[in-house]
């Protein structure tokens, strides 16, 4: 049950995670009107750490203390991007996400400095710098453009475009599509989008996804109407494609699953060396029933074609 029709809803403290909880706030204020939602801020260990997330435990550094904040009882639920949840660690027992909200843009964007004069990635010279904080993005990029410098930037996406234009160590960076509209962080400034066959997304892009203890069933029901089922279906895939794979997080790994006009589920499956220069993949299908079955079936076919073999020679 809600206790006095309040809920608690922990966040990242960055200025996009707090839009996204602002958004998902007014959606179960939608749904049930008179509803407090009190937004619970938490800075975790990966926020505060700038250097490579594997020393701290890979990309599982952003979601511990929010975890520990639903398991202790000083949260109700918890917003998250789905694409920093790791595939390889299970969630706390008694955690579910009870909710996926109905994805976003998955395409990933270039973003030049202002006053740039270029406007797409194909028109940059030689050894021009670029930067982003993804190893996926880092190995595909340079799979198009083997020319260009790529920059690891870390940071919550407001720094990083203010440090875009203040340092000028870069021309431009690579961010999520949907992430920067949140934060309205697009503005006038010149933006590519970057097409799926260019630059293959993350698994879980775009994706919202509402966590709680399953021990609250009022929770849960109110949370689970917001849930989208064709999102959950490809998620389903998705994740299912990256537990097989067991990457870490400096893994290189892309995975998008779609539903095709006759009803049945895509998920096309990626996985690099760091610089770009070796690839495998695959592009599998089946039924809507059959989600997590068929990532299990693309993790496989990857591994078959050695995908293992380049997650293994990652650095961790």
């Amino acid at each position: 049950m809600l206790p006095e029709r309040k809920l608690r809803l922990a966040t990242r403290t960055s200025p996009m995670a707090r839009a996204q909880a602002d958004h998902v706030a007014r959606l179960l204020t939608a749904v049930l009107p008179d509803l407090t939602v009190d937004i619970v801020g938490i800075e975790t260990s990966g926020d505060r750490w700038q250097g490579d997330l594997a020393q701290l435990g890979g990309k599982g550094a952003f979601l511990k203390e929010i975890d520990r904040a639903l398991v202790t009882g000083m949260a109700d639920a918890a917003v998250h991007c789905l694409k920093d949840v790791p595939g390889d660690i299970p969630l706390p027992p008694g955690l579910v996400f009870a909710a996926y909200l109905p994805r976003q843009d998955v395409r990933d964007v270039a973003v030049f400095r202002t006053g740039s004069p270029y406007h797409d990635l194909a028109d940059l010279p030689p050894g021009t710098r670029v930067g982003t904080s993804s190893v996926r993005r880092k190995a595909q990029l340079l799979r198009w453009r083997p020319d260009l410098a790529i920059e690891r930037i870390r940071g919550n996406v407001n720094s990083r475009l203010a440090r875009l234009d203040s340092d000028g160590k870069v021309e431009a960076l690579v961010l999520n599509a949907s992430g920067l509209a949140r934060i309205g962080g697009a503005g006038d400034r010149a933006v590519q989008l970057l097409d799926t066959d260019m630059m293959c997304p993350a698994i879980g892009a775009g994706v919202l996804a509402i966590q709680c203890s399953d021990r609250d069933t009022g929770i849960v029901e109110l949370i689970r109407t917001l849930d989208d089922p064709d999102t959950r279906l490809h998620v389903t895939a998705e994740r299912a494609m990256l537990r097989g794979l067991q990457g870490h997080c400096n893994s290189p790994i892309a995975g998008y699953c779609t539903t095709t006009a006759d009803g049945q589920l895509s998920l096309i499956g990626m996985v690099f060396t760091r610089e770009g220069g070796q690839f495998v993949y695959t592009h599998e299908w089946d039924t809507p029933g059959r989600a997590r079955e068929l990532g299990e079936y693309v993790a496989a076919v990857l591994n078959r074609k050695g995908a293992q073999d380049i997650i293994a020679g990652s650095p961790h």
